[in-house]
């Protein structure tokens, strides 16, 4: 399958060709086609002007190209005719597939994949110090073992971040560029330290501040989303705030935090956090590490999905996989349908929420729905907590800890032996501390006979 974009009047700087390819094994939410149509937007957003893409499906990716030779001789054309500047490869290369498709290709344009590409366009919104910090991490992950001895446009890339160009001029197989590249490598490999050690100590912050927020004993709850869902303009709309928005792929990155007031006067703090999207760099993953604890550290999730989006439905179940990924997919979770104001049949939207668990429809932009969704989020924070009484012995006082972190203690009184305390703790701890339950209290007996 293959087509050529007519091209423009005026020759943008930047042109791309993107390939796209589906190995039939290998698990895949989105189709081939509507994969190629997100990658087209990530181009875009990216700053690339798509002229023409290509798709292949194979059993297996070419050891060597990944895809076939023919698939190779292709493009090599494609780039000529379209005045191509770089060629975007719809899944992950590996640092052999790279290297040979740079070796048939390269001459004539740049070479990256998905990966890098999403790179790119986090580098570009990164405005806080963590958040450069994250992605300049995970750029570096991502480029070391690809790295070559012609990488001129990596030292451009990585975020102002120092890197040699390696020599490939008059040297032999075996001669100084070889030599060059390791000092490069050696040289990204003292950044990657560095930066990890910088992140560590925002990790070391945010776990304090965090701590902090749990002493006031208001409940966290986390909005998480597919990439351009609606997550920072819910956000807005509950806390009259005005963070930045735009109907564009990964707008915000940093987290935000606001706090909210229900109707009958309870307080949480809402956090907005970085958006998803299928194939989600690991390096990502790996960086925002800091960033995604917000995730896992709150006490509810409130899903936002687009449900005017043809693959709602996908969207869905590739955030529900990393929330698993990361550790945060045992955390409650509500399902916000979001941009119902733009489905006219409120039959069609009825239809669609038959296909989510424990969901509300919504409009975060003109509000419809955001009071059913502020009873429902009231209703799971009381339900996820039981109020306890538990004796605990002072062998086990780490578990005193966890309840500090993790629950509302109403009252602590120590004994000789153990600790007495009285507590609302999240129910999914109870497990844990089972065999320090006394079931002293009618209020306690009202939460087990439910």
């Amino acid at each position: 399958m293959s087509k050529k974009i007519p091209e423009p009047t005026a020759l943008p700087i930047e042109r791309a060709f993107l390939v796209g390819v589906q190995i039939y094994d290998d698990p895949h939410l989105l189709s081939l086609e509507d994969s190629l149509q997100e990658l087209e937007q990530l181009a875009e957003t990216a700053g690339l002007i798509p002229v023409g893409y290509t798709a292949q499906k194979l059993s297996k990716p070419n050891q060597e190209t990944y895809i076939g030779s023919g698939k190779v001789d292709e493009i090599m054309a494609l780039i000529e005719e379209l005045f191509v500047d770089v060629v975007v490869f719809d899944n992950e290369l590996n640092p052999r597939n790279l290297r040979e498709l740079e070796n048939k290709l390269g001459p004539k344009a740049r070479i990256i994949d998905r990966t890098a590409l999403i790179l790119d366009i986090f580098a570009q919104h990164a405005n806080t110090r963590e958040g450069i910090l994250q992605v300049e991490l995970a750029q570096y992950e991502y480029r070391l073992p690809r790295l070559t001895r012609a990488w001129t446009h990596l030292a451009r890339q990585a975020g102002g971040g120092a890197g040699r160009t390696g020599s490939i001029g008059g040297v032999g197989l075996r001669g100084p560029g070889e030599t060059q590249l390791e000092v490069d490598r050696r040289e990204i490999q003292n950044k990657i330290n560095h930066l990890k050690n910088e992140l560590e100590k925002v990790r070391a912050h945010r776990s304090r501040y965090r701590a902090q927020r749990r002493k006031s004993n208001i409940p966290t709850v986390a909005l998480v989303g597919y990439t351009n869902a609606g997550k920072s303009t819910l956000l807005n709309r509950l806390s009259n705030s005005d963070i930045y928005v735009a109907d564009k792929l990964f707008a915000t990155l940093d987290p935000t935090t606001r706090q909210i007031h229900f109707p009958s006067g309870q307080k949480v703090l809402l956090t907005d956090t970085v958006g998803f999207i299928q194939k989600l760099p690991t390096q990502l993953i790996a960086a925002f590490r800091a960033t995604l604890e917000e995730i896992s550290e709150a006490n509810l999730l409130i899903h936002v999905v687009d449900i005017s989006h043809p693959n709602a439905f996908a969207h869905w179940k590739s955030v529900e996989q990393t929330l698993s990924e990361i550790g945060a997919g045992e955390i409650p979770t509500i399902s916000a349908l979001n941009k119902i104001d733009t489905i006219p049949d409120p039959e069609i939207v009825k239809q669609i929420t038959q296909d989510f668990t424990n969901s509300v429809a919504i409009s975060a932009l003109n509000g419809n729905g955001l009071n059913d969704l502020l009873e429902i989020v009231q209703l799971n924070l009381v339900s996820n907590y039981i109020n306890v009484s538990l004796e605990i012995p002072y062998q086990q006082g780490h578990l005193i800890s966890i309840l500090y972190e993790k629950a509302d203690i109403e009252s602590i009184l120590h004994q000789k032996n153990s600790i007495m305390v009285r507590a609302n703790i999240p129910r999914s701890l109870i497990k844990q501390f089972e065999p320090y339950r006394k079931l002293t209290r009618s209020k306690e007996n009202r939460y087990l006979e439910n």
